[in-house]
């Protein structure tokens, strides 16, 4: 591989830009795509987090996927938070859980988990949810959900899921209506979070979200 290329990956993985590299298997050329310049077959195979052999303009080449790690950044280190984020780990996410609550987010609660004591507008500003960063708040609180989902939905995060009754996510509506935010915008939002299962418990409740989550990243349509 040319240094140029091995340069150009260590840049767009820095960025955390998904890309792929193509190799043409019959001449050994390599070409390197990210979703925006990817045909149809190179692009899925970036959404999918597939390698593998494609044929691509008649040719067969090899497509080696590099994505950065996929994420969950949860706002409230919550007990809800506490089954979601080894259940996400599991399932092959990068967890970060906001609280400026220092006794709450502690690594005796998270084990093995990114901890951020910021405020959650200023550590989503730090984190910059992108299109393989999920944004969920937990707390209830508005002081604290609020400047998290501000900045999530002025982000390209591919899910958006805000804990609380119909009737709380209607406040929240109101409020992020009066900050200038469109009826289309504030959709994004999953609110309620998590598929309606009848969950009740902690874990259940958990479990819920994540399933929504991973409906929401691999676009398969879900009821909220």
């Amino acid at each position: 591989m040319k240094l140029s290329l091995i340069d150009q990956l260590a840049d767009l993985a820095a960025a955390r830009q998904p890309a792929a590299l193509v190799t043409h298997l019959a001449t050994g050329a390599q070409t390197i795509f990210t979703p925006e310049t990817a045909d149809d077959a190179v692009a899925a195979a970036i959404a999918d987090d597939r390698s593998g052999e494609l044929e691509i303009d008649g040719r067969r080449c090899f497509v080696l996927v590099r994505n950065p790690p996929a994420r969950i950044i949860v706002v409230g280190a919550v007990h809800i938070t506490q089954a979601l984020a080894p259940m996400a780990q599991l399932a092959g996410y990068e967890v970060i859980i906001v609280d400026p609550r220092g006794a709450f987010a502690t690594a005796e609660r998270f084990p093995g988990v990114t901890l951020s004591q910021d405020w959650p507008d200023e550590a989503l500003e730090k984190l910059k949810p992108d299109t393989r960063s999920a944004v969920i708040t937990l707390t209830h609180d508005p002081k604290l959900d609020d400047p998290a989902l501000t900045v999530a939905l002025r982000s390209q995060a591919f899910y958006i899921g805000a804990l609380g009754s119909k009737k709380t996510h209607a406040s929240r509506v109101e409020r992020l209506r009066a900050a200038g935010f469109a009826d289309a915008e504030i959709a994004r939002i999953h609110g309620p979070a998590g598929l309606d299962i009848g969950a009740k418990s902690p874990a259940e409740i958990a479990l819920s979200v994540l399933a929504q989550l991973t409906a929401a990243r691999r676009q398969k349509p879900t009821s909220r």
